[in-house]
């Protein structure tokens, strides 16, 4: 049986780019450029993929590769010297034991765009002939490889801009999209045969198509401009994620999400139906969110679950955590990580969660800090309630049991433990164990100075003129 293999050119520096991370490693939605060729192959039909980097970024290509496709068949060839895209072929299929009827896919590392729908029918034509490739009809063709063919439309060369003999070539708006499918076999004699005797001295994989042409067909499938464009420099990088992330949110409104307004959602998330989502918001990393949540407007999502039927109001942060059936959020609500809201339970504005666990109805409705706690089911913290978990050198775990209720502007000394029931009376500065079903208060005694304050007032004021 025929096999498939895809050689993936990512040996680049990228030097446009203007940054020290190599190219095919810049991210749009949330995934490394490289990463979207490597899925189109993938889907496509490909056996195996081979990776071809450079010796600078061939560690930090494959780590971050290894990272985000776990259990894809992936392989890595080294071009220690830059000698061009023909070389580039060339050290991806050279450790490859093809036999006579496998094909190979050629493409490039920064043209995050390509789809499995493109590379489809150019992996079916090139089981007829020994090569086939995509070419696009240009709107600006300048800067482009033009398509020559002859006079029964099968394709006979590629000459780049600089090499074009006249006007009627320079008219040729069919360009080259550098994507290549054929037979292994033959590419490798093809490679073997093309010289670098050009002004750049360097081999260039273009010249495998006037090579074979000459001993079969070569035949050239027109795909969209628009699915073709590679990244070059941050500008095409914007544009492009632009596009995938229109993509990514037609399908899943096509899945029966609701989304209104402008949301940046990744690659990676995943959104059940009946889900609403307001404009906005931004979805990252491996976000999952269940039916019937409701996401509104300005929130920001990461690496977090969201239970069915839960609420995020407003200007909502959760980070690597999970938010319970029901629970409500916010608006400005901050979930750190590892923070579990439960069933029902309610994070209300301007609360901030880290490491906590919030057990089923549990409530903090406003203006609180809870780090390092667990809450049992139906606790109530009031306003201004101080979870005090760190002392400048240990976080410490405070652990308030099921039905206590914690009166506003408390402060909680962790460790400590709040048994089942209790009650902590507002203004509470909390260093010891409350029993279960036991009051805690702890507050200075009230003193009222009777006609003082105009006295203080008078007091205040000489002393802020002296000061002047």
């Amino acid at each position: 049986m025929a096999n498939t293999y895809a050689v993936i050119m990512a040996a680049g520096h990228g030097t446009r780019m203007q940054s020290e991370l190599p190219k095919v490693l810049h991210r749009v939605a949330g995934r490394p450029l490289l990463y979207f060729p490597i899925l189109a192959a993938l889907e496509a039909g490909a056996d195996e993929v081979v990776v071809v980097v450079n010796p600078k970024t061939a560690e930090a290509i494959e780590s971050t590769l290894r990272r985000e496709m776990p259990g894809v068949s992936l392989s890595f060839a080294v071009q220690n010297v830059p000698q061009g895209t023909g070389d580039a072929a060339k050290c991806g299929l050279k450790n490859l034991e093809l036999s006579p009827a496998d094909r190979v896919l050629i493409l490039s590392g920064d043209t995050p765009l390509l789809r499995a729908e493109n590379l489809k029918p150019l992996l079916e034509e090139a089981a007829q002939t020994s090569l086939a490739l995509l070419s696009f009809i240009a709107k600006e063709p300048k800067g482009y490889g033009r398509i020559m063919r002859d006079t029964e439309g099968f394709v006979t060369g590629i000459v780049e801009e600089k090499d074009l003999q006249n006007d009627a070539e320079r008219s040729i708006q069919e360009a080259n999209a550098g994507v290549y499918a054929g037979n292994g076999q033959k590419l490798i004699e093809a490679l073997g045969q093309i010289s670098n005797q050009n002004a750049q001295g360097e081999y260039y994989l273009t010249d495998i198509v006037s090579l074979i042409s000459k001993k079969a067909p070569v035949l050239s499938l027109v795909t969209k401009e628009s699915d073709l464009i590679g990244v070059n420099h941050r500008v095409h990088l914007r544009q492009v994620e632009a596009v995938i992330n229109q993509r990514i949110i037609e399908q899943h409104l096509l899945a029966g999400v609701t989304i209104r307004g402008d949301v940046v959602i990744e690659e990676s998330v995943v959104i059940a139906s009946d889900v609403e989502i307001r404009a906005g918001v931004e979805l990252r990393g491996r976000t999952s969110i269940a039916r019937g949540a409701f996401i509104d407007k300005g929130c920001v999502l990461s690496d977090s679950i969201i239970d069915a039927g839960a609420t995020l109001l407003p200007y909502s942060v959760v980070s690597q955590s999970k938010i319970g059936p029901r629970a409500q959020l916010g608006p400005f609500s901050h979930c750190r990580p590892e923070s579990q809201i439960g069933e029902g339970a309610k994070v209300g504005n301007f609360v901030e969660t880290k490491k906590a666990v919030l057990g089923k109805g549990a409530k903090a409705s406003h203006l609180a800090y809870l780090g390092d706690v667990e809450v049992g089911e139906g606790a109530n913290l009031g306003a201004g309630t101080i979870i005090c978990n760190y002392d400048g050198y240990r976080k410490q775990r405070t652990v308030i049991g099921a039905g206590a209720f914690i009166g506003s502007d408390s402060q909680l000394i962790a460790p400590v433990h709040i048994g089942d029931g209790a009650y902590v009376a507002t203004g509470t500065t909390v260093t010891e164990d409350v029993p279960a079903e036991a009051l805690a208060i702890s507050r200075g005694r009230q003193t009222n100075k009777l006609k003082y304050a105009q006295k203080l007032k008078q007091k205040l004021q000489q002393e802020a003129q002296q000061l002047k």
